[in-house]
């Protein structure tokens, strides 16, 4: 693999994905107590410290442990592999597309680590706008797999608008 501008932003990428990710959640683990609740503005946007034994929103928390090392660590892994792979062969994404693939294996990779190191995925981030309008209980490593995702999708329309 050869070490270009293109690699490094993808590397570069990861890495403070990863790195923002991990630091937030180690600072949450010290500071904000197990299973409290604090208001960031008003009940609109709350801390929190919650352990996501699960995937998105707990699904999976109740598998067993085999299911769970397939599903929660080696099959996410592999399929990270394949997309860091597809990144840096696929020499024809955008700068925009490298940024939102290279956000989703860094956020996967933050909560993949989290999972193998504790058990368990830290998540803290709550937004209530109303009953209705509401998230999960999220981290930061989540929120740029999201973000990753909606760029994607906005390429992919805005690509298929020049068509």
């Amino acid at each position: 693999m050869k070490l270009t501008r293109r690699t490094l932003f993808i590397f570069a990428t990861i890495i403070v994905t990863v790195a923002v990710d991990q630091i937030s959640k180690v600072l949450v683990r010290t500071y904000v107590e197990a299973g409290s609740s604090s208001p960031i503005i008003g009940d609109y946007f709350r801390l929190l410290n919650v352990e996501n034994e699960g995937a998105f929103l707990g699904m999976g928390s109740d598998l067993n442990d085999t299911l769970k090392l397939i599903l929660l660590l080696i099959l996410p892994v592999v399929v990270l592999a394949f997309v860091l792979r597809h990144v840096l062969q696929d020499k024809s994404l955008d700068r925009w597309s490298l940024f939102a693939f290279a956000s989703i294996i860094g956020g996967g990779i933050a909560n993949v680590y989290d999972r193998f190191a504790y058990g368990s995925v830290t998540d803290f981030l709550y937004i209530r706008l109303t009953d209705t309008l509401r998230t999960g209980i999220f981290n930061l490593a989540d929120l740029s797999v999201t973000t990753g995702m909606i760029i994607l999708v906005v390429m992919m329309l805005k690509n298929k608008k020049k068509e």
